[in-house]
Protein backbone atom coordinates (compact mmCIF):
# COMPACT_ATOMS: atom_id res chain seq x y z
CA UNK A 1 0.00 0.00 0.00
CA UNK A 2 0.98 3.73 -1.01
CA UNK A 3 3.04 5.63 2.05
CA UNK A 4 3.28 8.92 0.57
CA UNK A 5 1.03 9.81 2.75
CA UNK A 6 2.81 12.99 4.97
CA UNK A 7 3.57 14.61 1.81
CA UNK A 8 0.42 14.47 0.09
CA UNK A 9 -1.62 15.09 3.51
CA UNK A 10 0.12 17.76 4.20
CA UNK A 11 -1.68 19.70 0.81
CA UNK A 12 -4.99 17.96 1.88
CA UNK A 13 -4.67 19.51 5.30
CA UNK A 14 -4.59 22.64 4.24
CA UNK A 15 -7.70 22.53 1.97
CA UNK A 16 -9.37 20.98 5.12
CA UNK A 17 -8.84 23.55 7.03
CA UNK A 18 -9.83 26.32 4.96
CA UNK A 19 -12.96 25.35 4.87
CA UNK A 20 -13.87 23.82 8.15
CA UNK A 21 -16.07 27.02 8.95
CA UNK A 22 -19.11 25.95 6.64
CA UNK A 23 -18.82 22.66 7.91
CA UNK A 24 -19.00 23.53 11.56
CA UNK A 25 -22.45 25.34 10.84
CA UNK A 26 -23.88 22.58 9.12
CA UNK A 27 -22.87 19.54 11.49
CA UNK A 28 -24.73 20.93 13.98
CA UNK A 29 -27.93 21.72 11.80
CA UNK A 30 -30.85 19.81 12.93
CA UNK A 31 -32.42 21.09 9.23
CA UNK A 32 -30.24 19.29 7.17
CA UNK A 33 -30.20 15.27 7.78
CA UNK A 34 -27.03 14.86 5.83
CA UNK A 35 -23.89 15.28 7.83
CA UNK A 36 -21.30 17.83 6.57
CA UNK A 37 -18.46 18.07 8.50
CA UNK A 38 -14.89 19.62 7.99
CA UNK A 39 -13.74 16.66 5.73
CA UNK A 40 -14.35 17.76 2.54
CA UNK A 41 -16.64 15.39 -0.05
CA UNK A 42 -13.66 14.22 -2.51
CA UNK A 43 -9.64 15.29 -1.82
CA UNK A 44 -8.04 15.37 -4.66
CA UNK A 45 -5.83 12.50 -4.74
CA UNK A 46 -5.55 10.02 -6.72
CA UNK A 47 -6.32 5.74 -5.18
CA UNK A 48 -3.71 3.36 -5.91
CA UNK A 49 -3.61 1.95 -9.11
CA UNK A 50 -2.17 -1.40 -7.86
CA UNK A 51 -4.73 -4.38 -8.04
CA UNK A 52 -6.53 -5.29 -4.69
CA UNK A 53 -5.10 -8.44 -3.13
CA UNK A 54 -7.44 -11.12 -2.31
CA UNK A 55 -8.52 -11.63 1.36
CA UNK A 56 -6.08 -13.62 3.25
CA UNK A 57 -7.07 -16.52 4.90
CA UNK A 58 -4.75 -18.91 6.95
CA UNK A 59 -4.79 -20.55 9.72
CA UNK A 60 -0.40 -20.13 11.04
CA UNK A 61 -1.11 -19.13 13.97
CA UNK A 62 -0.82 -15.66 14.95
CA UNK A 63 1.96 -13.92 16.46
CA UNK A 64 -0.07 -12.62 19.64
CA UNK A 65 -0.66 -16.72 20.51
CA UNK A 66 2.49 -16.48 21.62
CA UNK A 67 2.63 -13.26 23.64
CA UNK A 68 0.12 -13.02 27.42
CA UNK A 69 -1.78 -10.58 26.56
CA UNK A 70 -3.38 -10.33 30.19
CA UNK A 71 0.11 -9.63 31.81
CA UNK A 72 0.45 -7.17 29.10
CA UNK A 73 -2.49 -5.44 29.00
CA UNK A 74 -1.64 -3.93 32.82
CA UNK A 75 1.12 -2.77 31.40
CA UNK A 76 -0.18 -1.17 28.37
CA UNK A 77 -3.28 -0.04 30.36
CA UNK A 78 -0.69 1.85 32.58
CA UNK A 79 1.18 3.25 29.61
CA UNK A 80 -1.49 4.57 27.87
CA UNK A 81 -3.22 6.50 31.00
CA UNK A 82 0.26 8.25 30.80
CA UNK A 83 -0.60 9.29 26.72
CA UNK A 84 -1.90 13.18 26.83
CA UNK A 85 -5.34 13.35 25.04
CA UNK A 86 -8.96 11.70 25.03
CA UNK A 87 -8.80 8.39 23.09
CA UNK A 88 -9.79 4.84 23.53
CA UNK A 89 -8.51 1.67 21.78
CA UNK A 90 -9.77 -1.62 21.01
CA UNK A 91 -7.91 -5.19 19.34
CA UNK A 92 -9.54 -8.39 18.47
CA UNK A 93 -7.08 -10.76 17.19
CA UNK A 94 -9.14 -12.85 14.90
CA UNK A 95 -6.96 -16.06 15.00
CA UNK A 96 -6.65 -16.57 18.66
CA UNK A 97 -9.48 -14.75 19.69
CA UNK A 98 -7.71 -12.85 22.09
CA UNK A 99 -9.35 -8.95 22.84
CA UNK A 100 -8.08 -5.67 24.00
CA UNK A 101 -9.85 -2.64 24.90
CA UNK A 102 -8.60 0.59 26.65
CA UNK A 103 -11.79 2.65 27.80
CA UNK A 104 -13.42 0.45 25.40
CA UNK A 105 -17.28 1.39 26.30
CA UNK A 106 -16.71 4.99 26.17
CA UNK A 107 -19.06 6.57 23.24
CA UNK A 108 -17.20 8.82 21.00
CA UNK A 109 -18.81 10.63 17.72
CA UNK A 110 -17.72 8.16 14.40
CA UNK A 111 -17.17 11.43 12.64
CA UNK A 112 -16.46 9.30 8.86
CA UNK A 113 -15.60 5.94 10.42
CA UNK A 114 -19.56 5.45 10.09
CA UNK A 115 -19.07 5.28 6.20
CA UNK A 116 -17.84 1.66 7.07
CA UNK A 117 -21.21 0.95 8.66
CA UNK A 118 -22.87 2.11 5.77
CA UNK A 119 -21.10 0.59 3.08
CA UNK A 120 -22.10 -3.10 5.32
CA UNK A 121 -25.58 -1.60 5.74
CA UNK A 122 -26.21 -1.04 1.43
CA UNK A 123 -24.50 -4.68 0.84
CA UNK A 124 -27.09 -6.20 3.69
CA UNK A 125 -29.84 -4.02 1.63
CA UNK A 126 -28.69 -5.68 -1.67
CA UNK A 127 -28.50 -8.96 -0.08
CA UNK A 128 -31.66 -9.20 1.61
CA UNK A 129 -33.01 -7.82 -1.97
CA UNK A 130 -30.91 -11.15 -4.01
CA UNK A 131 -29.14 -8.79 -6.13
CA UNK A 132 -25.19 -8.03 -6.18
CA UNK A 133 -24.62 -3.76 -5.41
CA UNK A 134 -26.07 -1.86 -8.71
CA UNK A 135 -23.87 0.13 -10.51
CA UNK A 136 -25.32 3.01 -9.36
CA UNK A 137 -24.79 2.50 -5.45
CA UNK A 138 -21.18 1.06 -6.43
CA UNK A 139 -20.61 4.26 -8.32
CA UNK A 140 -21.37 6.45 -4.50
CA UNK A 141 -19.27 3.46 -2.19
CA UNK A 142 -16.21 3.77 -4.05
CA UNK A 143 -15.73 7.39 -3.52
CA UNK A 144 -17.10 7.43 -0.23
CA UNK A 145 -14.59 4.66 1.25
CA UNK A 146 -11.66 5.79 -0.78
CA UNK A 147 -12.39 9.47 -1.08
CA UNK A 148 -14.77 9.78 2.71
CA UNK A 149 -17.31 11.80 -0.23
CA UNK A 150 -19.73 13.12 2.20
CA UNK A 151 -22.14 13.99 -0.56
CA UNK A 152 -21.86 9.83 -1.49
CA UNK A 153 -22.20 8.79 2.15
CA UNK A 154 -25.37 11.13 2.57
CA UNK A 155 -27.38 9.42 -0.62
CA UNK A 156 -26.22 6.13 0.35
CA UNK A 157 -27.39 6.62 4.05
CA UNK A 158 -30.92 7.57 2.84
CA UNK A 159 -30.95 4.49 0.10
CA UNK A 160 -30.48 2.36 3.36
CA UNK A 161 -33.33 3.37 5.16
CA UNK A 162 -31.63 6.60 7.31
CA UNK A 163 -31.50 6.19 10.92
CA UNK A 164 -34.08 3.69 11.32
CA UNK A 165 -32.38 1.42 8.44
CA UNK A 166 -28.89 1.99 9.52
CA UNK A 167 -29.76 1.06 13.36
CA UNK A 168 -31.70 -2.24 12.05
CA UNK A 169 -28.30 -2.83 10.09
CA UNK A 170 -26.44 -2.64 13.55
CA UNK A 171 -28.82 -5.12 15.07
CA UNK A 172 -27.97 -7.61 12.88
CA UNK A 173 -24.17 -6.79 12.90
CA UNK A 174 -23.85 -6.70 16.64
CA UNK A 175 -23.12 -3.47 17.55
CA UNK A 176 -24.92 -2.99 20.91
CA UNK A 177 -23.33 0.43 21.74
CA UNK A 178 -23.35 2.25 18.65
CA UNK A 179 -26.45 4.85 18.34
CA UNK A 180 -27.22 6.39 14.86
CA UNK A 181 -27.86 9.86 14.57
CA UNK A 182 -29.99 11.27 11.74
CA UNK A 183 -26.90 13.64 11.06
CA UNK A 184 -24.81 10.77 10.51
CA UNK A 185 -21.19 11.62 11.24
CA UNK A 186 -22.72 12.43 14.72
CA UNK A 187 -23.55 8.62 15.22
CA UNK A 188 -22.27 7.14 18.82
CA UNK A 189 -20.03 4.17 18.65
CA UNK A 190 -17.00 2.49 21.06
CA UNK A 191 -14.04 0.76 20.35
CA UNK A 192 -15.46 -2.33 21.25
CA UNK A 193 -18.13 -1.87 18.68
CA UNK A 194 -16.26 -1.08 15.77
CA UNK A 195 -13.59 -4.17 16.30
CA UNK A 196 -17.06 -6.64 16.25
CA UNK A 197 -17.86 -4.95 12.92
CA UNK A 198 -15.03 -5.30 11.44
CA UNK A 199 -14.46 -8.57 12.74
CA UNK A 200 -17.84 -9.28 10.79
CA UNK A 201 -16.27 -7.92 7.51
CA UNK A 202 -14.12 -11.56 7.79
CA UNK A 203 -16.67 -13.82 9.58
CA UNK A 204 -17.79 -16.80 6.84
CA UNK A 205 -20.45 -17.43 9.58
CA UNK A 206 -21.67 -13.09 10.12
CA UNK A 207 -24.34 -12.18 7.88
CA UNK A 208 -22.15 -10.83 5.33
CA UNK A 209 -21.52 -13.07 1.89
CA UNK A 210 -18.38 -13.94 0.47
CA UNK A 211 -18.80 -11.29 -2.11
CA UNK A 212 -20.19 -8.61 0.52
CA UNK A 213 -16.78 -9.34 2.64
CA UNK A 214 -15.02 -8.87 -0.68
CA UNK A 215 -16.29 -5.93 -1.55
CA UNK A 216 -15.47 -4.33 1.79
CA UNK A 217 -11.75 -5.47 1.96
CA UNK A 218 -11.56 -3.98 -1.56
CA UNK A 219 -12.51 -0.69 -1.14
CA UNK A 220 -10.89 -0.22 2.44
CA UNK A 221 -7.42 -1.22 1.10
CA UNK A 222 -7.60 1.05 -1.55
CA UNK A 223 -8.03 4.14 0.13
CA UNK A 224 -6.81 7.72 -1.49
CA UNK A 225 -3.07 7.83 0.09
CA UNK A 226 -4.45 11.28 1.22
CA UNK A 227 -5.91 9.44 3.88
CA UNK A 228 -3.60 6.17 4.12
CA UNK A 229 -2.98 7.23 7.62
CA UNK A 230 -3.88 5.82 11.16
CA UNK A 231 -4.01 1.78 11.13
CA UNK A 232 -1.71 1.42 7.42
CA UNK A 233 0.81 3.40 9.86
CA UNK A 234 1.35 0.51 11.82
CA UNK A 235 1.34 -2.43 9.24
CA UNK A 236 4.78 -4.30 8.79
CA UNK A 237 6.30 -4.89 5.42
CA UNK A 238 4.21 -7.97 3.91
CA UNK A 239 1.49 -6.88 5.83
CA UNK A 240 -2.14 -6.19 4.52
CA UNK A 241 -4.09 -3.24 5.98
CA UNK A 242 -7.70 -2.01 5.55
CA UNK A 243 -8.42 1.52 6.93
CA UNK A 244 -11.25 4.05 6.99
CA UNK A 245 -10.59 7.16 8.73
CA UNK A 246 -12.79 10.11 10.52
CA UNK A 247 -12.16 13.42 11.52
CA UNK A 248 -14.54 16.31 12.13
CA UNK A 249 -13.97 19.87 13.82
CA UNK A 250 -17.18 21.53 15.35
CA UNK A 251 -17.92 24.95 16.80
CA UNK A 252 -20.16 22.95 19.23
CA UNK A 253 -17.54 21.38 20.33
CA UNK A 254 -15.27 23.79 20.42
CA UNK A 255 -13.31 23.95 17.54
CA UNK A 256 -11.51 20.63 18.81
CA UNK A 257 -10.85 17.53 16.09
CA UNK A 258 -12.42 14.13 16.76
CA UNK A 259 -9.59 12.19 14.54
CA UNK A 260 -10.58 8.03 14.24
CA UNK A 261 -8.98 5.09 12.58
CA UNK A 262 -10.38 1.90 12.33
CA UNK A 263 -9.19 -1.02 10.26
CA UNK A 264 -7.56 -4.46 10.07
CA UNK A 265 -3.92 -6.37 9.32
CA UNK A 266 -3.43 -9.27 7.90
CA UNK A 267 -0.97 -11.69 6.24
CA UNK A 268 -0.14 -15.29 7.14
CA UNK A 269 0.56 -15.15 10.63
CA UNK A 270 -1.52 -11.41 11.59
CA UNK A 271 -5.52 -11.12 11.15
CA UNK A 272 -6.25 -8.49 13.35
CA UNK A 273 -8.88 -5.44 13.82
CA UNK A 274 -7.66 -2.21 14.87
CA UNK A 275 -10.14 0.84 16.05
CA UNK A 276 -8.78 3.93 17.94
CA UNK A 277 -11.02 6.67 18.71
CA UNK A 278 -10.54 10.05 20.10
CA UNK A 279 -12.00 13.64 20.17
CA UNK A 280 -10.60 17.23 22.15
CA UNK A 281 -7.62 17.46 19.83
CA UNK A 282 -6.13 20.75 18.92
CA UNK A 283 -5.82 19.96 15.26
CA UNK A 284 -6.34 17.58 13.02
CA UNK A 285 -2.65 16.64 12.63
CA UNK A 286 -2.71 16.42 16.33
CA UNK A 287 -5.36 14.01 16.14
CA UNK A 288 -3.90 11.49 13.98
CA UNK A 289 -0.67 11.75 15.56
CA UNK A 290 -1.91 10.33 18.63
CA UNK A 291 -4.11 8.15 16.91
CA UNK A 292 -1.31 6.66 15.26
CA UNK A 293 0.77 6.94 18.77
CA UNK A 294 -1.55 4.48 20.39
CA UNK A 295 -2.01 2.09 17.49
CA UNK A 296 1.80 1.32 17.83
CA UNK A 297 2.18 1.60 21.15
CA UNK A 298 -0.91 -1.15 21.66
CA UNK A 299 0.65 -3.37 19.17
CA UNK A 300 4.47 -3.10 20.30
CA UNK A 301 2.93 -4.01 23.70
CA UNK A 302 0.80 -6.90 22.55
CA UNK A 303 2.88 -8.43 19.63
CA UNK A 304 0.46 -8.90 17.15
Amino acid sequence: MQRSRYVILATVLATLLGGCGSGDDQASSTANPSWVSAQSAAPSASVSASPSPSPPASSSPSAAATTDWAAQSKKLNAALAKVPGSFSVAVLDKKTGKKYAYRGTVSFDTASIVKAQILACMLLHDQTAGHAPTASEMALAKPMIRLSDNNAASSLFQHVGGRSGVGACNRKLGLTHTTVNSAWGLTKTTANDQTRLLSEFVDTAGPLNSASRKTIFELMSTVSSAQDWGVPSVAKSGETATVKNGWDTRSADGGLWAVNTIGRLTDDDVNVSIAVLSHDNKSMQAGITLVQKVAKQTRQSLGY
